[in-house]
């Protein structure tokens, strides 16, 4: 039997969807209420910036936003082959080279943090 690196993929996407679900309706309520001027104090700009300041703010966010990343990137994958797109090896390059970039490029602006 041939290895497959879908266990590893799939690890990704799935880690990536689960905190999406769960977050990504708490983040849309919190910038909702901090948009309409009924910001918490967990939203005050300086708590934010010392948050991301810290090194387990930084790991926390870096993962967040790279789970994110990967579980697009698997999303755009299916979705462009659910439209018809049947290059399925080339698709699969560059979304999983864009999810990789990503991870890479907000470890990089983190650390500047």
């Amino acid at each position: 039997m041939a290895k497959s690196n879908k266990p590893i993929v799939w690890s990704l996407f799935a880690a990536g969807g689960t905190l999406a679900a769960f977050l990504a309706p708490v983040l849309v309520l919190l910038f909702l209420l901090a948009a309409l001027g009924y910001a918490p104090e967990l939203l005050r700009y300086e708590r934010l910036h010392a948050f991301a300041a810290h090194w387990f703010g930084k790991l926390f966010l870096w993962g967040v936003i790279s789970l994110f990343l990967w579980h697009a990137a698997h999303r755009l994958r299916v979705t462009l082959h659910d439209f018809g797109l049947r290059q399925d090896g080339l698709v699969a390059v560059l979304v999983y080279l864009g999810a990789a970039a990503g991870t890479l490029l907000s470890l990089l602006y983190l650390w500047r943090i």
